[in-house]
């Protein structure tokens, strides 16, 4: 250290010289006190001065900031409240849907795919959104044209949430995919493409939760009842489809306080 530098900022443990022997190798583990003190020396003298970190920016998440807010849910349009025996029943469908699937993962993983099923990797957001919704619901196109009617284009109304697919899915992914699908449903409506995926992903979730996940399916709950308060139409489909998502989060996944109250 420099002496100007060691005047505004003195040894906390001011060590003078040792006397040492001849044969002193700092190499070696120390066998007397003042040999450790010398060894602290020279390795401190050996630091630099400033150090750079190398970080790779790929691995950053553009989203690193996770908001979390105690509110609720709000209630569900009225007469439309799902009664206590219905969310009971999908909670039951719901853990028989979560035990098969653990069951045969491995037969379902050992499935090929077929050539045109291309996984996205798993910090590929953009990807995962098309890969899920589709061409069509990506890009917000509101029907398909007479010449696309003819067979089905996975590419434009998005590969559904097969076996095959879900589980070869490891904690990571599915937390990503949770993740991209929620951020795209906080600005976008809910579809049934989304539904299915968020069904299916919530089913691969493993308990018990990790904290990121805990504020996701929270987040996801909350964005279900928003819209479902919002609907004007009382399309009975998608409230049920949206009480569906509810009902899991609230009552399969203990959070208990964004239940909806029984009808």
């Amino acid at each position: 250290m420099e002496p100007g530098l060691e005047e505004l900022m003195p040894r906390l443990l001011p060590v003078g010289d040792c006397d040492l022997a001849e044969d002193f190798d700092p190499t070696v583990p120390p066998r007397t006190p003042q040999e450790y003190l010398k060894r602290v020396q020279i390795e401190a003298a050996r630091c630099p001065d400033v150090v750079v970190a190398q970080i790779d920016p790929r691995k950053l998440k553009k989203k690193s900031t996770v908001n979390i807010s105690i509110s609720g849910c709000q209630p569900a349009p009225e007469g439309y409240s799902p009664t206590l025996k219905w969310q009971q029943q999908q909670v039951a469908n719901f853990s028989a849907v979560r035990q098969s699937l653990n069951k045969h993962r491995n037969h379902w993983r050992s499935q090929h795919l077929d050539s045109n099923v291309t996984m996205p990797k798993s910090e590929d957001e953009e990807g995962w959104k098309k890969f899920c919704l589709g061409e069509r619901v990506y890009s917000e196109i509101d029907a398909l044209s007479d010449n696309e009617n003819l067979g089905i284009d996975y590419m434009k109304v998005g590969f559904p949430p097969l076996l095959s697919i879900v589980s070869r899915m490891n904690q990571a992914t599915v937390t990503s995919v949770l993740e991209y699908l929620i951020s795209w449903f906080g600005e976008k409506k809910f579809t049934p493409e989304l539904g299915r995926w968020l069904y299916a992903l919530l089913a691969c979730l493993e308990k018990p939760l990790l904290p990121e996940a805990h504020s996701l399916i929270r987040q996801l709950a909350r964005r279900c009842s928003e819209v479902r308060a919002l609907e004007e139409s009382k399309n009975e489909e998608q409230i049920s489809a949206l009480n569906l998502i509810i009902c899991l989060v609230s009552r399969y996944f203990d959070q208990r306080d964004l239940a909806d109250e029984p009808s």
